[in-house]
């Protein structure tokens, strides 16, 4: 072999060879994505991998400390050097501060760090959420239903430390669906903030008709007793039944529609299913067609005799042979006598029966199944508040 074809055949087998290694790479990240972060929603696994000559290169971002640690580990037991720029969220440059409450009566979250891009979910006021990263004034977090976006404001940064004596301290939580605090119980006091129903405030001592209240920002101010509960009266009180669910549900007739929203305020369908669970103590996944997937599968077939009062129903397009991946873009609460309560433009019932006045063709022609919570508490996406890793005392979040 001459000099000149030497040097090709070897050219050509280290390219060929370095090919084989980046393919070989790929699958392994994607075969880890499909393992530990199926749903970018709420795990985060952006890997790439690249080629520098005999070195494999790894960039991007994981908020799973395994899928990293078994990526590493596979890719060093190939040929190649491999150099690591992934970075394991939550970011090391967050330091300790590494959790954060909510201060205002609704987080937005949005799916960039700019106030154009898409609002995605909600925090209620109160609540306990994991920082990821920070980008100047934008923290990206993850709320306890582990949905990820990016807030600007609404979140007090803090250490576990912090977030478990905050977590120790008496609170209310607001009922009313709107309600406001205030700077005193004069008659003619200023506004604090307003507030939805579901947030919680650190509850001091009570005067007259009003409970004095701290946010998590320090602000102090009155709420009326009216608007409030105290959170362990609320949870001595509160069932869990279908007529509790339907009792909570129709409480929000006519609260308009709001793409992201999980507030009073304005929701979308998964997030007035979430708002009426949550005000029952149970954390639900964000989206429909994250819930669809929990809970006990209760009817498939439209005929709805097994059906109970608060169980979920869900609409989009089945799967077929032509289209083998179902898709869930719709949910509601059933409510007895084939009718149900969902948010579609705005809070209302609507009814599976032709006969009914009520009656919705669009979405009974596009049902899907529906699934039963009650009784399915604690079991996989269907969480009691307390037992919520993001509500513990002492959390195995690291």
């Amino acid at each position: 072999m001459g000099k000149v074809a030497g040097i090709i055949f070897l050219w050509i087998f280290s390219t060929l060879h370095g090919m084989a290694q980046n393919s070989d790479i790929q699958q392994i990240v994607a075969g880890l994505q499909e393992k530990y972060a199926p749903d970018g929603r709420v795990e985060l696994f952006q890997i790439t991998a690249s080629q520098l000559n005999d070195t494999l290169v790894l960039h991007g971002e994981t908020t799973s400390r395994e899928a990293y640690e078994e990526l590493l580990a596979q890719a060093r037991n190939t040929e190649a050097q491999v150099k690591d720029h992934i970075r394991l969220l939550p970011d090391k440059a967050l330091g300790e501060e590494i959790w954060g409450i909510i201060y205002n009566s609704a987080g937005t979250l949005r799916a960039e760090p700019r106030y154009g891009a898409e609002l995605v979910s909600q925090a209620l006021l109160g609540m306990p959420v994991r920082i990821l990263e920070q980008k100047g004034g934008w923290h990206k977090v993850q709320t306890p239903d582990r949905y990820i976006g990016w807030m600007n404001g609404s979140v007090v940064p803090m250490t576990d430390t912090q977030r478990q004596q905050y977590l120790k301290l008496p609170k209310v939580i607001v009922t009313s669906q709107h309600a406001r605090s205030f700077g005193n119980t004069d008659k003619d006091a200023l506004p604090v903030s307003d507030l939805v129903a579901g947030d919680m405030l650190v509850v001091k001592p009570a005067k007259g008709g009003f409970y004095q209240v701290q946010y998590p920002d320090g602000r102090e101010a009155f709420v009326k007793k009216s608007d409030v509960m105290e959170v362990s009266d609320w949870l001595k009180k509160n069932r869990l039944t279908g007529g509790s669910i339907v009792n909570t549900a129709k409480q929000l007739l006519g609260v308009p529609y709001l793409w992201g929203g999980t507030s009073t305020k304005g929701m979308d369908c998964s997030g007035f299913t979430k708002q009426v669970y949550w005000m029952h103590g149970i954390i639900l996944a964000r989206d429909a067609s994250q819930q669809v997937r929990y809970g006990k599968l209760i009817d498939e077939t439209g005929d709805f005799s097994d059906a109970l009062p608060g169980d979920l129903v869900f609409f989009g397009t089945k799967a077929t042979a032509e289209n083998p991946k179902e898709r869930v873009v719709h949910v509601g609460i059933y409510i007895g006598n084939k009718r149900f309560i969902h948010a579609s433009d705005y809070v209302r019932i609507n009814s599976f029966d032709p006969a009914d006045p009520l009656y919705d063709e669009f979405n009974a022609n596009r049902y899907i199944r529906t699934k039963r919570v009650i009784g399915e508490v604690n079991s996989a996406g269907i969480e009691d508040i307390f037992e919520n890793s993001f509500y513990h005392h002492t959390s195995n979040i690291k």
